[in-house]
């Protein structure tokens, strides 16, 4: 299946109409609701089939960001054969009281997997964790970027971002 065969998938099952106030604090008319793409096991599939270029080489660890990078980044692991590890927006106050879950980070070249960036401010709370402990981090992939304004925040915080969609090629499928 094509990308562009893809995209119309995606804004079929998942686009919505109405108000909706993003992470970001904006408010749009247009919503796409991640959890309707990720919970199609076809979808989701030819996602990680699409995004599995994506991936630097060299790359150890696919870090799915809580919630909506955790199905993205499962099934390109699936699709890859590079084991993933889920990163809290907190730690658990309990048990072993990690943000990161999975496998090991530490002494790895990861990379960050994300479904919608609107802002990166996710992107850019998980990392700061991450660089904390020392693990290296520059690089995200995400299914859908949909940034208008503060589009630097991510390079000013030294990641790249790399999408397979944007606001507009879904706009037009």
């Amino acid at each position: 299946m094509g990308t562009k065969s893809l995209a119309k998938k995606i804004k079929q099952v998942a686009q919505l109409s109405g108000s909706f106030t993003l992470r970001s604090g904006e408010v749009s008319s247009t919503y796409f609701d991640k959890y309707r793409f990720e919970s199609d096991p076809q979808i989701l599939l030819e996602i990680a089939q699409q995004m599995q270029p994506m991936i630097p080489k060299g790359t150890e660890v696919l870090c799915g960001m809580e919630m909506g990078g955790i199905p993205i980044a499962t099934m390109l692991s699936q699709v890859s054969g590079i084991p993933a590890a889920f990163i809290r927006k907190e730690a658990k106050t309990y048990g072993t009281c990690n943000y990161a879950e999975g496998t090991e980070l530490a002494n790895k070249k990861i990379l960050i997997v994300e479904d919608v960036v609107s802002s990166g401010g996710a992107i850019i709370d998980g990392v700061s964790k991450m660089r904390e402990d020392g693990v290296r981090v520059d690089k995200a992939i995400c299914v859908i970027d949909r940034r208008k304004s503060d589009a630097n925040a991510l390079g000013n915080a030294g990641i790249s971002l790399e999408a397979l969609f944007t606001m507009a090629d879904l706009e037009d499928a």
